[in-house]
């Protein structure tokens, strides 16, 4: 699955698994025409109208995606180039 959110300058495009559950799992995601694609899913976590990832990506940086359930989209909540959030 991918989605698309829009912010003036920057598309975060995220396309997951969806497990034996049928949860979705971020597997690879796009920030502009950047591509990262997820080494490990270091957590998750649920809020009553969000999904939290926090992944370790490729390029050794650690990202927090957030999934607005309600509004089916993702937004990018934290990106830590040295690893510091892990």
């Amino acid at each position: 699955m991918s989605i698309a959110v829009h912010d003036n300058a920057l598309t975060l495009n995220v396309e997951c698994y969806a497990g034996y559950r049928g949860e979705q799992t971020p597997r690879r995601f796009h920030i502009g025409s950047r591509v990262i694609e997820v080494e490990e899913v270091l957590d998750r976590w649920l809020e009553p109208d969000h999904r939290y990832f926090k992944l370790l990506g490729d390029d050794g940086g650690t990202y927090i995606l957030r999934h607005d359930v309600a509004g089916d989209h993702w937004e990018l909540t934290l990106f830590d180039a040295l690893g510091l959030a892990r």
